[in-house]
């Protein structure tokens, strides 16, 4: 008996010291570092600002900073207040809560836009998208289906390369292709639609030339010897291609079904509400 007697108080003094180091711990966090007005700032507030590894130097810095700029934020907002008629401070307090009202209900949205929406798109529906919208898919830029070649002149094997890139075989493309890390810029693909403005970035060609049908375009500087070959243009204002603009097409149309899912789910609401006696107009 007398055993326990002495284990138990024991454990009760262990207990003890482990609750007067928390509260002194929590004391410590508490201890007020810097007051402005009615205002204050404790150390526990310091603690986040401070990174894992710094140095005591960096960290008296850092600190100094933080009190300065709190104060700074603390002074002005206590003038702002008291510079402000309590129209503007309500005006003031009706912004921030409808701004917090539209931060919580668009964050609502969008878990259940996440949830809910069909988010696979059809190659079908995207066809027919764009061919029910024509009209509006104007270009507000040039397009070419092009391929160039651009190398340095001192290649002993120029004019095969010319040959080569002239020729409309597969397998002379192939053998181009092969050669490529002796060339500095080069697109070979010419059934994809490219904005001739980056184009006129790699090639010196003018734009009128490069704006026309053309077999072949070439040219030489001190850089190199340039190839190009332009296969279809398209100028400002024509019908973008399908091609072009079919991940554009992808988002109007997932675009439509988020404002017709959270249409859906609105009436939904307002149905249980009503049902469920939460929502009643007198």
């Amino acid at each position: 008996m007398k055993h326990f007697i002495i284990a138990f108080f024991g454990i009760l003094l262990l207990n003890s010291c482990t609750y007067f180091k928390m509260q002194e711990d929590e004391e410590v966090a508490l201890e007020i570092v810097a007051i402005v007005n009615t205002q204050k700032l404790h150390k526990k507030d310091l603690l986040s600002i401070l990174p894992e590894y710094i140095s005591k130097e960096d960290s008296v810095i850092l600190v100094k900073s933080f009190i300065n700029n709190w104060a700074i934020k603390q002074i002005l907002l206590q003038k702002a207040e008291n510079n402000n008629s309590i129209e503007e401070i309500n005006e003031i307090e009706l912004l921030v809560k409808d701004y917090r009202e539209s931060l919580l209900i668009n964050n609502y949205k969008e878990i259940l836009i996440k949830q809910q929406l069909d988010t696979l798109i059809k190659d079908e529906e995207i066809v027919d998208f764009y061919f029910k919208n024509k009209e509006n898919f104007k270009l507000n830029e040039e397009l070419v289906k092009i391929k160039y070649l651009h190398f340095d002149k001192k290649l002993i094997n120029k004019n095969e390369l010319i040959k080569l890139f002239a020729s409309e075989k597969i397998e002379d493309l192939e053998k181009l292709e092969k050669q490529q890390l002796s060339f500095k810029h080069f697109q070979f693909n010419d059934s994809v639609w490219t904005q001739l403005d980056k184009v006129l970035l790699k090639l010196p060609f003018s734009k009128d030339n490069m704006l026309k049908k053309s077999k072949l375009l070439q040219k030489q500087d001190s850089l190199g010897l340039y190839l190009a070959a332009i296969k279809e243009v398209l100028i400002r204002n024509d019908t973008a291609p399908l091609s072009y603009i079919k991940s554009t097409i992808k988002q109007m149309i997932l675009h439509k079904r988020k404002i017709e899912l959270i249409r859906d789910i609105e009436k939904i609401l307002v149905k249980d509400a009503t049902k469920n006696n939460n929502f009643k107009v007198y």
